[in-house]
């Protein structure tokens, strides 16, 4: 089953965008052992949403685009990754070791729809 975790953090951290070298050398081989170990299919992080937009569509039709950065929120997307586990509690174990790595993060698991899960037409 494939899985997306999104990990969500505060971007007005000064480490949110500017990572120390230690952090990256973790992140690095965490990431390295993901690939040996074929779970990771794809992973990327994400610049600060002053770089960003975000459009919302209300029902009934109007739609807008307000660019970054997203000042009502508290935390940001700051990367995502799509990976390959057995079922979900193998997803969200990963994630809490993804989260260990952190001083401060949430992150997000969910379950990629696959063509065999939707619904057969009658």
């Amino acid at each position: 089953m494939r899985f997306l975790m999104m990990h969500r953090l505060d971007e007005r951290a000064p480490e949110a965008w500017n990572p120390s070298q230690e952090f990256m050398e973790k992140m690095g081989a965490f990431i390295q052992d993901s690939v040996e170990k074929g779970i990771l299919i794809m992973a990327e992080g994400v610049h600060p949403s002053e770089r960003g937009a975000l459009v919302r569509k209300a029902r009934g039709g109007a739609m807008t685009a307000t660019d970054g950065p997203f000042i009502d929120a508290k935390e940001v997307i700051g990367g995502f990754a799509l990976l390959n586990f057995a079922n979900r509690a193998e997803a969200v174990e990963f994630a809490q070791r993804y989260a260990d790595l952190f001083e401060e993060v949430e992150v997000e698991v969910r379950q990629v729809v696959e063509f065999e899960d939707l619904p057969t037409p009658a």
